[in-house]
């Protein structure tokens, strides 16, 4: 598999975000290793909070919410997935699979890390594959987060405005991270902001990432990726690990899941679930502080 690695000067004097990431290397599913880059916060010993980003944004997004985490005593693990952030960047966008996505971020989670007793927080993409984590190796989890996330399984049409995205996405010669975060967000997203999310992507051929993702959600009953979803939906709806539904006030994409992850879930049940005001898709960007808050009181009250 061949990858790209994004030079370091790139990331340089990034708003806010002062972190030292820590790099370790997993197998890429194809005879060769792939270097991935987390940030690692707060006190060692404590229960592990592990970010998880999504599409095509990177760890830089959890920025405002990291100091809030370790503040309150947690242990903060955040990762760049894979094609994203410092991490490495398989060049073809057939490299990529749902499937892949999944193992990559297990094999850094448990393999190298070997966290337990997580506490899950899943935004857009993140929550596609973190909830997969969950579903399948409950034993390491201690609560869960839902972000403005789902767990599409293709048998629920996806909404219009995501088809736009993918089209946009996937056909444009090329792509401006940073409009396509700012575009998701409600309040004013800066310059330098949108500058560090374009970062990681020097040019074109650094974005097989970005431009696979939407390709890879499962939007077809008979997806690839359909019944290990349809599964890892099923065993979530069952489990007891306590479950918190921070949605946004202003997401068009998957603003619909928070009813229903209130509802099916059993773990949501007896949970108070807040509604962050004022935010969009990326509503760490919008609103970190506050998802953060509530993020905290969460864990203190279990």
């Amino acid at each position: 598999m061949q990858t790209l690695r994004t030079p370091d000067e790139r990331f340089r004097d990034l708003p806010e975000f002062p972190y030292i990431p820590s790099y370790s290397e997993i197998s890429d599913d194809d005879g060769g290793l792939l270097r991935v880059a987390w940030i690692d916060e707060g006190p060692p010993d404590a229960d592990p909070v592990l970010l998880l980003h999504g599409e095509p944004s990177w760890s830089f997004l959890y920025r405002r919410m990291i100091p809030v985490l370790t503040a309150a005593g947690h242990r903060v693990v955040c990762p760049d997935l894979v094609g994203f952030g410092r991490s490495d960047k398989p060049a073809r966008i057939e490299d990529h699979s749902y499937a892949r996505h999944v193992e990559w971020m297990r094999a850094l989670a448990f393999d190298v890390l070997d966290l337990s007793r997580v506490t899950l927080v899943g935004q857009d993409w993140g929550g596609l594959i973190g909830l997969r984590l969950a579903a399948e190796h409950p034993e390491r989890f201690a609560r869960i987060v839902v972000a403005n996330t789902g767990l599409p399984t293709g048998d629920i049409p996806m909404p219009e405005i995501w088809w736009q995205f993918r089209t946009a996405i996937q056909n444009l010669p090329t792509i401006d991270v940073g409009r396509f975060v700012a575009s998701g967000c409600r309040r004013p997203v800066g310059d330098a902001v949108r500058a560090a999310y374009d970062a990681p992507f020097p040019d074109d051929t650094y974005c097989a990432g970005p431009r696979a993702m939407p390709g890879l959600v499962p939007t077809t009953p008979d997806d690839p990726a359909a019944a290990a979803n349809r599964s890892a939906w099923k065993a979530l709806c069952a489990s007891e690990t306590p479950m918190l539904v921070a949605f946004s006030d202003g997401d068009p994409i998957t603003g619909a899941m928070a009813g229903i992850f209130r509802r099916e879930m059993r773990g949501a049940q007896g949970v108070e679930h807040p509604v962050i005001a004022d935010a969009g898709h990326f509503l760490q960007e919008d609103a970190g502080e506050e998802l953060a808050a509530a993020i905290v009181e969460f864990l203190r009250g279990r």
